[in-house]
């Protein structure tokens, strides 16, 4: 029986994959592998994910360490990690492209062959992993990434404004359908697609003149790429005048309609503390790190908003693919408990949510850390089962009792499966 099938809520982690490995002035390379020492501690940190019982993990290939080149490939690092994934009995859900391109695509994702590229190298990646993945995410959280990389100019190609958005997240979605094509040409009916986005809602002042025309457009937003790649943006869409004021053809929404791909189990992300964006009146804001919007904690009830409002729209199974705070140990804890329990009473009142990830593993570094000039501490973001603190001579990961609780439900769900 496939996993996401079997009745049960399966408990996950994830490691920090973003990778943006271009610079320019102002600009230092983000590769969280390297910040996190995760490429010199991967087959500890794999086994940290066993120890608190956790059923799969969340995990993205480094794309451009295993393409430094175009037409290079070395997969020698990843070889050795996903051998680890298999005598652990750990699932991994693999990002395919979690954020950021290799460095030869020059312009990244507005490269007219981004989404050839992307697909060969995930084709690759499947056949060579065959024997231990079959779960794929072909672009994590893909509207967030429109945002930063088309919308916000936060991040390469640094396009801005409505335009660039429509450019990137319409070349991020051709990618992600070829990428699923190509993975499902290679494994057939093994693979599972769990495809991934952050939960984005907005509130406040969003009938205010200055906002209604946006906070209008961002309610449907939030969904494009998903919609786009599930061939659902036709002539009734919100959004299809959007994007036809933006050289979007119809040619374009045919394509995607008649490559349509669809997920298996939909992901979730979802923070409390930054899920929830807030308009005000008289005050505008572009967004994003550079320019944010106030946020509102809307906790359990967001998330359970969220959670159903992708199950009835997809139609598939939802998972909650990451959630956590940011705080000391006695407030991730009532997290996850206050989380937990709202997944449970879902599952109970018949939304088949089936998956429950905590991220991270351990602690990461706040992408702030790209705009900076100062050491990677001054970026901590205390967030994991393990704290990461600086040692004699490498980054060690410290239990904390956010792991213990983490594997007291992890245990739970797993004992009540057996039968024990």
């Amino acid at each position: 029986m496939t996993w996401y099938r079997d009745g049960r809520l399966h408990f996950g982690l994830g490691i920090e994959n973003t990778f943006i490995p271009q610079e320019r002035s102002g600009e230092r390379a983000i590769d969280e592998y390297a910040l996190t020492e995760h490429y010199d501690q991967w087959s500890e940190d794999l086994g940290l994910a066993a120890s608190v019982g956790a059923e799969f993990m969340r995990w993205g290939i480094p794309w451009h360490v295993v393409s430094p080149e175009r037409g290079r490939w070395d997969w020698s690092w990843t070889d050795r990690v996903m051998d680890r994934f298999g005598e652990l009995g750990i699932r991994p859900i693999v990002d395919v492209l979690h954020y950021g391109t290799p460095l030869w695509i020059e312009d990244q994702f507005a490269h007219p062959d981004y989404p050839a590229f992307v697909a060969e190298y995930a084709a690759r990646a499947a056949d060579r992993y065959r024997d231990v993945a079959t779960d794929y995410t072909p672009v994590n959280e893909p509207m967030l990434h429109s945002l930063f990389s088309g919308e916000y100019a936060y991040w390469p190609p640094y396009r801005r404004g409505s335009e660039g958005l429509v450019e990137i997240s319409t070349a991020i979605a051709r990618g992600f359908v070829l990428t699923q094509h190509a993975i499902a040409d290679v494994l057939g009916d093994r693979a599972t697609f769990v495809h991934v986005d952050a939960s984005m809602r907005y509130a406040g002042d969003v009938d205010a003149p200055e906002h209604r025309e946006t906070a209008e457009r961002y309610a449907h937003q939030g969904f494009l790429v998903e919609d786009l790649v599930t061939g659902k943006v036709d002539d009734r869409h919100p959004l299809v005048g959007f994007l036809r004021a933006h050289d979007v053809s119809d040619g374009d929404l045919a394509w995607f309609r008649d490559h349509a791909v669809q997920p298996d189990v939909m992901g979730v992300n979802y923070y409390p503390r930054h899920s929830t964006e807030l308009f005000e009146a008289g005050v505008h804001h572009g967004g994003g790190f550079a320019d944010p919007r106030p946020t509102r904690d809307d906790g359990v009830e967001g998330l359970t908003e969220m959670l159903q409002l992708y199950a009835e729209r997809y139609g598939a199974p939802v998972m909650l693919a990451e959630t956590c705070v940011t705080d000391d140990v006695a407030t991730r804890i009532a997290w996850m408990d206050a989380s937990v329990q709202a997944v449970e009473e879902l599952r109970a009142a018949g939304t088949d949510v089936v998956g429950y990830t905590w991220w991270p593993l351990f602690d990461m570094y706040e992408w702030t850390y790209r705009h900076s000039t100062g050491p990677r501490a001054e970026h901590l973001l205390t967030m994991g089962l393990f704290d990461l603190v600086d040692g004699a001579s490498s980054l060690e990961r410290v239990r904390n009792p956010v792991a213990d609780r983490f594997a007291a439900y992890a245990r739970r769900v797993s004992l009540h499966a057996t039968g024990t």
